[in-house]
């Protein structure tokens, strides 16, 4: 325990299990990005290097389909989400009181403490009674992108709320006393001020929809199998690296959003805290 409080073996100590920590959680997908150029038809196989397995992809329509339903299902549910979860958060943090409110509060973080499995399972009876009743809807897309977006809504709620809670209200105080509308202000002050927040929900929300398993599983009818489901079911009757392939593109493909995405809200911030300096700082007199 001595030997720990020196600063030079604890700074050593921080960073091993800093390391070991990445290791655990990236040398999977590293892994997997390299079997995926494997020639061997077993997963976790080197045969050589070889690009077959994406050609394999344009020919596997399951994969295809299952691939391009749960990006529409993904964008739809971020876009919904960031949506609806802005203005629950802006009735949360702008009106403090109204009736409800605790309600309110305790159904749009129910689905963040709830498991996936009881969510599912009571949408999946909700639904069925609504067809039996109404002829409508059937399980497909729509019913997916509902559960998915009941999920999505309540990460975005929290992420816009914890922005607006930070905000200074005197800034949009100061936009209505100059004579702004409550629309120009939103636009102009308030939305500016918690883009970062809602790019951030917007990519929590896709990442999410995209990888859902359990909410998809219940909720997905006939000629409606999402990506994860598609190799949920071939993981139990044998994998081939056409699924590393995929996932290495997929890999790929969100690893340059969220790289452009820290890029531009770095930016973002930089920008704004350039700005709230220049309007802070007092002019100089002129002599």
């Amino acid at each position: 325990m001595k030997a720990l409080r020196h600063p030079a073996l604890g700074r050593g100590f921080a960073r091993g299990w800093l390391g070991a920590g990445y290791l655990f959680l990236y040398l999977p997908i590293v892994a997997l990005v390299v079997f995926s150029f494997s020639d061997s038809s077993i997963p976790n196989s080197w045969g050589g290097f070889t690009l077959r397995w994406y050609r394999a992809l344009a020919q596997d329509n399951e994969i295809v389909h299952g691939l391009w339903l749960s990006l529409r299902i993904a964008f739809f549910t971020a876009c919904g989400s960031v949506l609806l979860g802005t203005l629950a958060a802006f009735a949360l943090v702008k009106y403090r009181r109204f009736a409800g409110r605790t309600l309110f509060t305790g159904m749009v973080n129910a689905p963040l403490v709830m498991p996936e499995v009881i969510i599912g399972l009571s949408l999946l009876l909700m639904l069925v009674s609504v067809q039996k009743a109404l002829g409508v809807p059937e399980r497909g897309l729509l019913t997916i992108w509902l559960g998915h977006l009941l999920l999505g809504m309540a990460y975005a709620t929290v992420v816009v709320r914890a922005r607006l809670q930070d905000l200074n209200p005197q800034l949009e105080e100061a936009a209505m006393d100059l004579g702004a509308r409550p629309w120009t202000v939103f636009c102009l002050v308030t939305l500016p001020m918690i883009a970062q927040a809602l790019l951030s929900a917007w990519l929590l929300t896709f990442t999410l929809s995209l990888d859902d398993v359990v909410l998809s599983a219940f909720l997905s009818g006939p000629g409606a199998t999402t990506l994860p489901l598609v190799i949920f079911s071939r993981a139990r009757l044998g994998l081939n690296p056409s699924v590393n392939a995929v996932a290495t593109l997929i890999v790929l493909v969100v690893a340059v959003f969220t790289v452009c995405a820290s890029l531009a809200i770095a930016r973002a911030e930089r920008r704004r805290q350039r700005e709230i300096a220049q309007a802070t700082t007092p002019p100089r007199r002129i002599r």
